[in-house]
């Protein structure tokens, strides 16, 4: 029976509240003045100083939320939790994988069963605020259309008419696919089991991530696994409008080792796993390889880059980032699957002013932390793949 700090006993309320103390003081994080960000432009201008103690008290901090979400229906498990997103109405989406699911953790799923619990949840789920299921679609039962579902799902976006965009990252997952809120399909980029390259402009490669700009009605993919490249295309009918690689260069698809030592790769490398953009029009995208943030004016020019734990060897640092909620979109939360922590940078600078998270198991850590999405509140959600399989949610502190 699940047992809100609300409810129960004194006794009951007590230990809950010191339960919550300690995930806060567990995950509040530590706020540095050094950094392990670097940061050049193309202007070449040197990295912004460190944060001042008034700017570090005033830097953002989170307490996770032990009770959320709320105890799934039907004997449900997620799989690997592979993407996270939140809506207009500050409804937050996942993309999970049932196919990830070990048979142990589906064993209510065989016939006959072979234990009390599980069975896979669909694909596609969609919570209220307060972490309530409210509708759910996709894998293990398709809606209908003519479309290809991912083999493996990845990324999930919901735009500002609140239709959802999903992707994946199977080896025969090259298409983008957008659906209205009910699952009832709508479009198709891309060709599951055909790709181009980096500079086809009708084929993708893998496509991790998906972001819209709204007034242009354009959909920025991040391409991705078996690209190296961001591309853009008519939000409505998918028809190409541009696309690049690192620094604004034409992409290309030579592999790539990343190196700590060397010095920075001229192309993006695998997989480009996020694109973001900010309400002034810069454009951030995640090359998650190379340990570093690439930041563009939409035209695909190039403006500054971050890198973020440079030595980091170990399937990369930066795997997601969202912008602050603030007006000014202050700060960066990054997702790092690697070192598995989220990072807070100032967005102007790149300047790491604190981080928090772990690996580990426990409420507030973290193993492979594959995405992050923010609500208009500013609480954070991460979402968990490999064995990871879940979500969490991050309250501000005042």
């Amino acid at each position: 029976m699940h047992v809100s700090p609300q409810s129960g006993s004194n006794a009951g309320r007590l230990a809950a509240w010191l339960l919550a103390a300690l995930m806060a003081l567990q995950v509040t994080g530590c706020t540095s003045t050094s950094t392990s960000t670097s940061t050049s432009t193309s202007t070449g201008a040197a990295m912004a100083p460190a944060p001042t103690q008034a700017q570090a008290q005033a830097t953002p901090r989170f307490a996770v939320d032990p009770y959320w979400p709320k105890p799934l229906p039907d004997k449900w498990q997620f799989g690997a939790v592979a993407g996270v997103a939140v809506d207009s109405r500050d409804h937050i989406w996942i993309i999970q994988r049932p196919g990830s699911m070990t048979d142990d953790e589906k064993a209510a799923s065989f016939t006959p069963p072979r234990a009390a619990c599980c069975v896979p949840a669909p694909s596609v789920v969609e919570f209220a605020a307060d972490g309530t299921v409210l509708r759910s679609w996709g894998a293990p039962a398709l809606p209908g259309g003519n479309y290809d579902f991912p083999k493996r799902e990845h990324g999930i976006y919901i735009d500002p008419q609140d239709n959802v965009w999903i992707a994946g990252n199977h080896e025969q997952d090259h298409q983008v696919l957008k659906f209205t809120a009910d699952g009832k399909f709508l479009l198709q980029i891309g060709k599951a089991g055909k790709t181009g390259g980096s500079n086809d402009s009708q084929l993708l490669g893998k496509p991790a991530h998906m972001e819209m700009d709204a007034a242009a009605n354009e959909l920025y993919v991040a391409d991705g696994y078996g690209n190296r490249r961001i591309i853009v295309f008519d939000a409505t009918s998918g028809a190409y409008k541009r696309h690049w690689g690192a620094y604004g260069n034409k992409p290309d698809d030579t592999k790539t080792t990343y190196n700590p030592a060397a010095p920075p790769s001229q192309q993006f490398g695998s997989p480009v796993h996020c694109v973001r953009l900010a309400k002034d029009g810069l454009v951030y995208v995640c090359d998650r390889e190379n340990n570093r943030i690439q930041v563009f004016k939409k035209s695909g020019e190039f403006v500054r880059e971050f890198f973020l734990a440079k030595d980091t060897t170990q399937i990369g640092s930066v795997w997601d980032m969202v912008l602050s909620a603030d007006a000014a979109q202050t700060y960066l939360y990054v997702a790092d699957g690697g070192n598995n922590q989220v990072h807070v940078l100032r967005r102007d600078s790149g300047v790491e002013v604190s981080n928090f998270g772990r690996n580990g198991r426990m409420a507030g850590q973290f193993h492979w932390v594959h995405n992050i999405a923010i609500d208009a509140k500013g609480n954070l959600y991460t979402a968990e793949v490999d064995t990871g399989k879940r979500l969490q949610r991050f309250t501000p502190l005042p």
